[in-house]
């Protein structure tokens, strides 16, 4: 096929761009690669420790706002990255609950605001200590309310961690030695998100064909079939494992796998004692030396471990310097609220004899704020894609 061109002679026809491609001469700018999954968890298993530190309800309100809005500004738009709000909501199960059994089952910390009593059930002498029913107090559940803000706290950090770190780079990015064990538990991370997705997937579905996606009945009729997906995704990662060689390993000296095992053997042992060193007063001499000599003998078994695996890694995920930043924001927290709790225990642990209201220690408020800089040094996700405006051929 022939056209004018623009001195008007007859010419071939020119190739026509296809939609979205840049003119030529434009530079393409290069995608940005993700963050290295390793930083995520890192990031949200240091806000967790900073959690578990305080009782606190402001700073721990605090930390879950921090976490929850790095999640909404860098969360990807993936199946497995909605398993956030299933933590938020397990979180809220949780909260309710605590409160529950200290009205129904009483609380030990003794109390002089009545809010209401329950008619006591009479138990036998061997449930000494244990009580249903009684007076609740406004101290008690307050108590109670403090220790389950604190779990709420460290599963919403969990969930944070699940919704922003991919799964699957987060195996490719293990070490080898340690490669079979990674798979369990990434694919024990994995069922939560895809669990949620199939069952949105399936409640979408009946909702379409007129058929009732709540209550027992509907929770009866989409439980089967989720329960099918997950065998049916089970043998088919089964095969593909199979298929890409998955278990041979290289051979390795006797000798060599025996040092290995006691390596990373004698590591482990090492960093629970030096650990339990740091937690106590009487081991604060030889706690850190220990841990120190304990991680290095692990960090050697693994070295050694990964001898054994054949695999190689397609495109690696780099620890570049955004990396470093969102792990050390995520350790700043918890150390600076260690630190915290051993100078100021009051403000970090309120009492509730008397009742007061907490106050918002400044200092430590200000640490958790530091939690927020992975929203402004790492990627924005990409957009959506939406299928309606693909073009068609």
């Amino acid at each position: 096929m022939r056209e004018a061109d623009g001195s008007g002679r007859p010419g071939l026809a020119r190739p026509r761009p296809e939609r979205g491609t840049p003119p030529a001469g434009v530079p393409v700018p290069r995608p940005r690669r993700a963050l290295h999954p390793g930083a995520w968890w890192l990031w949200a298993l240091a806000l967790g420790t900073a959690a578990t530190r305080t009782t606190n309800p402001l700073l721990l309100a605090l930390l879950i706002t921090v976490s929850g809005y790095v999640v909404a500004v860098r969360r990807p738009h993936t199946p497995w990255a909605r398993s956030y709000g299933a933590f938020v909501k397990l979180a809220a199960a949780v909260l309710v609950l605590r409160l529950a059994f200290a009205i129904v089952l009483g609380s030990p910390i003794p109390g002089t605001h009545t809010l209401f009593t329950l008619p006591e059930v009479p138990l036998p002498g061997w449930a000494q200590g244990i009580r249903l029913g009684g007076r609740v107090t406004a101290e008690g559940l307050t108590f109670a309310l403090y220790d389950a803000l604190r779990l709420a706290a460290l599963l919403i950090c969990v969930g944070a961690a699940n919704a922003l770190a991919s799964p699957s780079r987060l195996l490719k990015s293990l070490p080898g030695a340690l490669y079979e064990l990674g798979v369990a538990v990434v694919v024990a991370l994995t069922f939560a998100p895809n669990l949620i997705a199939d069952v949105r997937r399936l409640r979408a579905a009946r909702r379409l064909r007129g058929r009732p996606d709540k209550g027992v009945r509907g929770l009866v009729q989409v439980g089967l079939p989720v329960l099918e997906g997950a065998l049916e995704r089970s043998v088919s990662l089964a095969a593909a494992m199979d298929a890409r060689g998955y278990g041979r390993t290289a051979e390795v000296p006797a000798a060599v796998r025996r040092t290995t095992a006691a390596l990373t053997l004698g590591g482990l042992l090492g960093v629970c004692a030096g650990t339990y060193g740091l937690l106590t007063a009487a081991g604060g001499s030889y706690g850190l030396p220990v841990l120190l000599a304990g991680l290095a003998s692990a960090l050697a078994g693994l070295w050694l471990g990964g001898r054994r695996s054949v695999r190689t890694r397609y495109r690696p995920d780099p620890w570049d310097a955004r990396a470093w930043l969102v792990s050390a924001s995520g350790a700043a927290v918890a150390a600076l609220l260690i630190l915290a709790g051993s100078l100021d225990p009051g403000s970090l642990d309120p009492g509730v004899v008397p009742l007061e209201p907490p106050a918002l220690p400044l200092w430590p408020a200000s640490a958790v704020l530091l939690g927020l800089l992975p929203a402004f040094v790492t990627p924005a996700p990409e957009a959506a894609r939406d299928p309606r405006k693909e073009p068609t051929t």
